[in-house]
């Protein structure tokens, strides 16, 4: 994949919109490129430019080039195995994801600094940290240039090419590959890139100069969700351009995001690796694929080994019976030998700290610490309490005086880092293990003490996590000498604890290993013998001296050996990486411990050093010998040093562990040891824990070294790794153990984890134990070689365990850095780890982004690598994200911390600026797709409900006929005569209020005024239109569009409400009212004054075509005229009225309602919510279609009850208004819509207590009724509940309507009846149109709230989408009414009715096939419960599960989206809004980030792991727009359809769209 991008991938997707909004603080980088200049004239002024930039702190490497190989992490073979494997991927393009602008440009604080080359690390491969104080380091020869050189590259931009091979490209050589291969394609790149540009930008030649203020937050106006209620459908006579493609509905396509998809969809094609195994899957559950091993698998084949033992320990009776002891005599008897030199940061020796200074001092801090510190007259200490030592780096002196002060004082030192801010990483779980080993002192030196972050006080400010501590400053004047006659008790060794050592898990906890003082002592026995030390011997020690290696040579066995250490801060190695080098030479030092690291750094400057000699090394100790890189270092410091004094045989590497110390370590060569050992082994055989000696496959293999042998005095065996601990075969990788013969090493505090580590006994295969003594685990991955040599292959923190295969985090860090690696990552700024989604571990690889990589060669690396880790380890990466530099968390000595980088990943913290996931690949465990079995037929479908004793699911409300009431209104067959009649029996009742959003009463109506009102509007009308003409009534919610309804009927004329446009968003809101009226073929318009400028305005004209606009009246001045005559239609099957509404699938569908369907609607609801002239209700919803219109217009007066109406839109300037109306009248019965819902639970939730203090009390309420037409919203209904609780609203009166466009009231909650009902269904069994009702809480379990109680005279049965057949109790199908209120059909202009009659007309295909029903469209199921209702029978309940239209149809299942966007926003705080639709079988996840948009690529894992996990579908593009991108319906229904075919044409501005690979 190493070519320039394609047609269908530009450069960098970038929408018009977004230019304008965002234009990024650097345009800059681009713009060269953008221009047309060929960016490959750049690449030769690139790699000067970088040669210089890589290092700018060291004066040694000018001529380094920016790729030169870097021999540290791999061996020439590796880089050849990488480069063979990527050959093998032929061109397979993989469509780039798409980001915005403003997310290129990496916005962490630090990535403005020059780039942080060392940064700090383990493995890095580059030396000086170059903090933001870039002035406080003096620099050596020509720093600042670098720096320059460092801006100029960001400001010129890089070239897109990236070199197929990994060839270094010198200045001067420039490789052929490149050249050639490249130079053609980033014409074209360019080219491409300039005309996508152009294409979205009205930019002149000259671009617009970057907007250096960075302000990129939109003002608030745009934050309301746009309310679209636009159509889909676009006319037919659109003439197609070449380049654009349709979706199936016929919208237009913008080529570039499908071309990305298809590309997506060719990668996909490719068959999956493992054959998932053929097995039968109960069409019910979904077996998860349990993968199983491959037949074919190496198994081992040796004998099993036997215990290896040490030799034996040499008892020398000359040495001191405890550490302690050994210091007494050194201090007494050699006062004046050197024990310890530290060097400052330029190298030079700045205090020698001799054996009788450490022991006068270390006595005088005894002393004191035992006797001089008192908390209310009691000593503050004792012996055996624990000490927190908090030492910097670069001061071991002081750290070595206080740890033997502690000791000595037979206190229990922990030692620990300096903790530098309050959020470092880590740091609070070394809080959490001071707290529980009890530390309450920490003792330290001024220095580090003023340096530490105070608190206002001045004291030092406690750290998240940590105990109270008091601090004590050991050089400090409060050190006393103790009187004559005391004496430090100087006693034998004893398995009390010496000293704790912090060790971290994998998982990022923090342990204590207890060393007690007669391991301490064994060790440094074994460590002596084993290194053949002797007294007076001078050793160089680069390590941290507080724990493992470096206290165990450089603290401890020096002591008992009066060795003199000459110590090397690390941050002398990072300005001068030869130091150690320098010392050994200077000092003629027997013995060096050093990590690979700083072998490899020195390679990096010997070029200058050619006066030293390591001829007087006898032992090199490399203290990570086990690590799987460590061979490549030893081998290129021998090739280079060799000449220098080095001898081949000196270099010991060594293997240890916290918990096991030192394990093995190669002896030095006088000892008469076999030679030293390498192993080539197969990385498919070590995957299965078999160690197989590779022959064929050059490709995946891994070179080891060994560790020379076990140590003096202990017996060492492999064990298996999990279960129970069998002895290995001598062919096996397993984990080390090891026997000291010595206990008294723990866990602090933890009896479980320690009898687990400390406490194993290994078993033969017949499972009898070895030995009697336990063994220590020693978390090594390892076997034993020819002449007994231990190879460690790798450690159980950096194991992944993927489908049962076992693969080392190193080997891929290893493998992902032999990718052309100096050019766009930072060596040794790479973490692997492995999560567990989907019931098996997911490898994730993150890496720090250099400043200068552009996106495409960073694209074009990570796809690269996916596909090397891939072929060398036959392992899937699950994700690889890329963050901008010096952004990951740091261990204490460079290197990342790995647990806390997991930790972020999984909270979505780690902000990265690129992101690939391949869950197409790895992800190979999903459950089989469901196959659709041959339907059962409906008649079996009924014997077999009825054998089962089930009933056939229906339901009705109570019968109409029988409920006799004094209903005045039933003698009237029309509305309209109801208001003529109600304006001459109660001219004065108030039927109407209208609030303003101060509360205030904008506006009232009499039954006399609205007749009077009615009568203008006819007169006005019956001159100008003839009988049964459609009128358009286009008016803001209010008194007018209520009083112009009746003034329709009054003239015989057919009245369509139509919500108004937005003044402030005509260009989407115009055409909906204009389709509208058109598709209605109304012949006339009503609207206000207001509204019909704004329909001339110049804004409409550039929406829509005005001059095609029917008559357009204003009613706002009407003469007082009376119509000649009311019209009488001649039956109430007559058309009454049209009612359009947008469904949620975008369509616009618009209803007939006859007159007799009007009065049967309007008694319905009369008689469920019991409704009388002398009652008030409020009323918070649009009054332009479905029940909200029955409500504002139509129920009212044929009750002749007062209603106060709330417009919804009042709202957004008083989120108060609707519930203070409600507080004030004292409503008992109130409706509203989901999003008036929404608004007051965001808006009012924390002011519930301001409310009360305003005297809103909801005790009145005795329901609240929600409209809609989808499954119950049961967390913002339970929500709303809870937070108005306090204001006196009832638990029990929040409920739902249902309603659709066949029949707008199914089901409402009313007056009388049981509370509605909550069930828990199996989410699972729903995928397979089955209802499996479960506990609460369960897994998998949905919560679903019935939708209100079906309507007087409605029947309700539940059929097969399908056979149409009846269903059977609690099954899932498609919910049918049949009622006098249905509509009588659709009002639709493309010729389709035939297509939908059946929606209105259909009969059942078995048992009652008379009566005629309508289909809902919905899914859902009836279930009779335990409660009676009003008649005295058991109630039937009504779940909705959701719209057929909606469903999401993946691997044979039928989803919900609203089941997957739950999961979706639950999995980051971030996530406002999510919806989700499919394209080509892609799952399509559009999310709406609230925050920073450098959270919007965290989010890109989070939500498709969720969706893996919890409905085992992969994410096929996660896409991340702004708040208020999704568009919603006035019911606040999300419009999934109208987002599809947004993000399909490229208009969605997105911040940034991933393609899951």
């Amino acid at each position: 994949m190493s070519s320039a991008p394609t047609d269908g991938i530009r450069e960098r997707d970038i929408t018009q919109k977004g230019y304008e909004k965002k234009r990024g603080k650097l345009l800059a980088p681009y713009i060269p490129q953008i221009q047309g200049v060929d960016p490959s004239l750049q690449i030769d002024n690139r790699i000067q430019a970088s040669s210089q930039a890589v290092l700018p702190g060291s004066k040694h490497n000018k001529s380094r080039a920016a790729n030169t190989r870097d021999e540290r992490f791999r061996s020439d073979l590796h880089t050849e195995a990488v480069q063979a494997a990527l050959a093998k991927y032929k061109e397979r393009k993989m469509p780039m994801p798409s980001k915005r602008r403003s997310v290129l440009v990496q916005s962490s604080v630090e990535a403005c600094t020059p780039p942080d080359t060392s940064s700090a690390s383990e493995d890095e491969g580059s030396l000086r940290r170059q903090g933001r104080l870039a002035t406080s380091t003096p620099y050596q020869g020509h720093g600042p240039p670098a720096v320059e050189h460092w801006f100029n590259r960001v400001i010129q931009g890089s070239s897109t090419s990236s070199s197929a091979s990994s060839t270094s490209s010198h200045p001067g050589g420039r490789s052929v590959t490149n050249t050639t291969s490249h130079a053609v394609l980033n014409v074209n790149a360019a080219a491409t890139a300039l005309a996508d540009f152009m294409a979205h930008t009205q930019l002149d030649n000259h671009s617009a100069p970057p907007d250096v203020t960075g302000l990129s937050e939109r003002s608030s106006l745009h934050a309301e969700r746009p309310q679209v209620a636009s159509v889909r459908g676009v006319s037919r006579g659109y003439n197609h351009h070449t380049s654009v493609m349709e979706t199936a509905d016929g919208v237009p396509v913008n080529s570039r995001v499908s071309s990305k998809i298809q590309q997506l969809l060719n990668t996909l094609k490719r068959p999956k690796r493992p054959p998932l195994r053929e097995f039968f899957v109960d069409d019910f559950e979904e077996l998860l694929d349990v993968q199983q091993p491959d037949p074919n698998q190496p198994k081992p084949e040796g004998q099993h080994m036997s215990p290896l033992e040490g030799d034996p320990l040499g008892g020398v009776n000359t040495w001191p019976p405890s550490l302690p002891a050994a210091l007494h005599r050194w201090g007494t008897t050699q006062p004046k030998s050197p024990c310890l030199t530290a060097l400052d940061n330029a190298g030079k020796p700045v205090y020698t700290l001799t054996y009788g200074k450490l022991w006068t001092r270390s006595q005088k801090l005894a002393y004191t610490l035992l006797n001089k510190l008192s908390t209310r007259n009691e000593p503050l200490l004792v012996p055996g309490d624990r000490v927190a030592l908090v030492f910097p780096n670069n001061d071991p002196v002081m750290f070595m005086v206080a740890f033997y002060g502690c000791l000595l004082a037979e206190l229990v030192p922990v030692p620990i880092e300096v903790p530098l801010t309050r959020k470092d990483a880590g740091s609070q779980q070394i809080g959490f293990l001071l707290g529980s080993c009890g530390v309450t002192l920490a003792l330290t030196t001024d220095a580090c003490q003023k340096g530490l972050p105070k608190a206002q006080t001045g004291e030092v400010a406690t750290f998240k996590g940590w105990p109270r501590l008091l601090w004590f400053v050991t050089d400090g004047k409060h050190v006393v000498k103790p009187p004559k006659d005391w004496h430090p008790p100087i006693r034998d060794t004893s398995n009390d604890i010496a000293y704790i050592e912090y060790k971290t898990s994998k998982e990022g906890s923090t342990m204590g290993i207890t060393v007690s003082n007669a391991a301490t002592l064994a060790h440094c026995h074994a460590l002596t013998q084993a290194c053949g030390y002797t007294e007076g011997e001078t050793i160089t020690n680069v390590l941290d001296f507080k724990r493992e290696a470096g206290l165990w040579h450089g603290v401890l066995t020096s002591v008992m050996n009066r060795m003199h250490v000459i110590s090397i801060p690390y941050s002398l190695m990072k300005v001068n990486p030869l130091s150690w080098i320098q010392k050994v030479h200077t000092y003629k030092a027997r013995v060096a411990v050093v990590k690979s690291r700083d072998m490899h750094w020195s390679l990096l400057a010997q070029r200058d050093q050619r006066d030293v000699s390591l001829s007087s090394l006898r032992m090199l100790i490399v203290a990570d010998g086990a690590n799987p890189w460590s061979i490549s270092s030893c081998d290129a410091f021998l090739n280079v040093f060799q000449a220098r004094g080095l001898r081949p045989e000196v270099i010991c590497p060594c293997a240890s562990s916290s918990e096991a110390m030192t394990v093995a370590i190669r002896r030095p060569p006088e000892m008469g040891v076999p030679p030293p050992g390498k192993a080539v082994l197969s990385m498919g055989g070590l995957s299965h824990s078999v160690i197989r000696v590779d022959t064929e496959e050059k490709l995946s293999v891994l070179t080891v070294q060994d560790v020379g042998q076990v140590m003096p005095g202990t017996l060492v065996c492999v064990v298996r790794v999990e279960g129970t601990p069998y002895l290995c075969q001598t062919d096996e990788v397993g984990e080390i153990c090891v026997n000291s013969g010595i206990p008294g090493v723990a866990y602090y505090g933890l009896p479980g984890m320690t009898k687990n580590i400390f406490e194993t006994i290994p078993v033969t295969s017949s499972g009898i134990p070895i030995c009697d003594r336990p063994f220590t685990r020693t978390s090594l991955l390892g076997f034993v070689g020819p002449d007994s040599l231990v190879f460690v292959v790798g450690k159980m923190d950096g194991l992944m365990v993927v489908s049962g295969r076992r693969h080392n985090a190193d080997d891929v860090v290893a493998t992902a850095l032999a990718v052309e690696p100096m050019k766009f990552v930072y060596r040794g700024r790479i973490a692997v780890f492995s999560v567990s989604v989907l019931h098996d571990e997911r490898i994730v690889v993150v890496a720090e982004q250099r400043p200068d990589a552009s996106e495409e060669d960073s694209f074009q690396w990570m796809s690269r690598v996916l596909q090397a880790i891939d072929s060398i380890h036959q392992v899937g990466v699950y994700c690889l994200a890329l963050v901008p530099a010096n952004t990951l968390p740091k261990a204490p000595l460079g290197g990342i911390h790995i647990s806390e980088t997991k930790q972020r990943f999984l909270e979505g913290a780690l902000h990265p600026c690129n992101v690939l996931m391949c869950p197409h690949t790895c992800v190979t465990n999903l459950p089989k797709p469901r196959q659709k079995q041959p339907e059962v037929g409906p008649a079996s479908m009924i014997v077999g409900n009825l054998v089962a004793g089930k009933r056939i699911a229906q339901a009705c409300g109570r019968d109409v006929a029988q409920l006799e009431d004094n209903d005045q209104a039933r003698k009237f067959l029309y509305i309209q005569d109801v208001l003529q009649w109600r304006a001459q029996a109660t001219p004065d009742h108030p039927v109407f209020l209208v609030l303003n959003a101060k509360g205030t009463v904008a506006s009232t109506a009499s039954c006399l005024q609205l007749h009077k009102r009615a009568e203008r509007v006819a007169a006005a009308l019956m001159g100008r239109l003839n009988t049964g003409d459609h009128v358009a009534l286009v008016y803001p919610p209010g008194i007018d569009l209520i009083a112009t309804f009746y003034g329709c009927l009054y003239a015989g004329c057919v009245p369509v409400t139509v919500r108004p446009p937005h003044p402030q968003n005509l260009a989407t809101t115009l055409p909906t009212v204009k389709m509208i009226v058109e598709v209605s073929k109304s012949v006339c318009i009503l609207t206000t004054q207001a509204i019909m400028k704004l329909f001339r305005s110049k804004e409409a004209a550039a929406a829509v075509d005005v001059k095609s606009w029917p008559m357009v009246l204003d009613t706002d001045d009407l003469p007082r005229k009376k119509s000649p005559q009311m019209y009488k239609p001649p039956t109430p099957e007559m058309l009454a009225y049209l009612d359009f509404s947008v469904s949620t699938t975008g369509i616009l569908a618009g209803v007939k309602m006859s007159h007799s369907a009007t009065s049967a609607l309007c008694r319905s609801i009369k008689l469920q919510c019991e409704l009388y002239p002398s009652r008030q209700i409020a009323i918070c919803l649009d009054p332009y279609c479905g029940l909200g219109f029955a409500l504002w217009c139509l129920c009212s007066l044929y009750s002749g009850h007062q209603s106060i109406l709330v417009p919804p839109l009042e709202l957004e300037s008083n989120a108060s208004l609707w519930l203070a109306a409600v507080s004030q009248y004292k409503v008992r019965v109130t409706f509203c819509s989901y999003s008036v819902m929404e608004m007051c639970t965001k808006g009012l939730g924390s002011q519930t207590e301001a409310l009360r203090l305003r005297n809103v009390n909801l005790s009145c309420v005795r329901t609240c009724m929600v409209v809609a037409e989808e499954r119950p919203r049961i967390a913002l209904t339970q929500s709303f509940s809870k937070i108005f609780k306090d204001l006196g609203l009832s638990p029990r009166a929040v409920s739902t309507t249902f309603g659709c466009r066949v029949n707008v009231a199914v089901c409402l909650q009313g007056t009388a009846g049981p509370d509605p009902t909550t069930v828990y269904v199996d989410m699972r069994a729903l995928r397979h149109d089955r209802v499996r009702l479960v506990e609460r809480g369960s897994p998998h379990s949905l919560p679903l709230m019935e939708s209100g109680k079906i309507l007087p005279g409605v029947k309700v049965i539940i059929a097969n989408t399908e056979t149409k057949g009846p269903l059977g109790d609690s099954h899932l199908g498609e919910v049918w009414v049949s009622s006098p209120h249905n509509a009588t059909g659709y009002y639709t202009v493309y010729g389709e009715e035939a297509l939908h009659a059946d929606h209105f007309n259909t009969k059942l295909s078995f048992g009652d096939t008379q009566t005629v029903w309508a289909r809902t469209g919905y899914l859902g199921f009836l279930r009779r419960t335990e409660l009676t209702d009003a008649s005295g029978e058991r109630h039937d309940a009504l779940y909705v599960v959701g719209s057929l239209d909606e469903t999401l149809e993946l691997r044979g299942m039928r989803y919900h989206p609203i089941d997957i966007e739950t999961s979706v926003i639950r999995s980051h705080k971030s996530i406002a809004e999510c919806a989700v639709f499919t394209w080509t079988n892609l799952l399509v996840v559009v999310v709406e980030l609230e925050g920073s948009e450098q959270e919007a690529l965290d989010l890109v894992a989070l939500v498709t792991n969720v969706v893996l996990e919890e409905h085992y579908l992969i994410v096929g593009v996660v896409v991340v727009v702004d708040p208020g991108v999704i568009p919603i319906n006035s019911r606040g229904e999300k419009q999934r359809m109208h987002l599809r075919d947004g993000f399909l044409a490229d208009q969605l501005d997105p911040i940034y769209v991933a393609y899951n690979m």
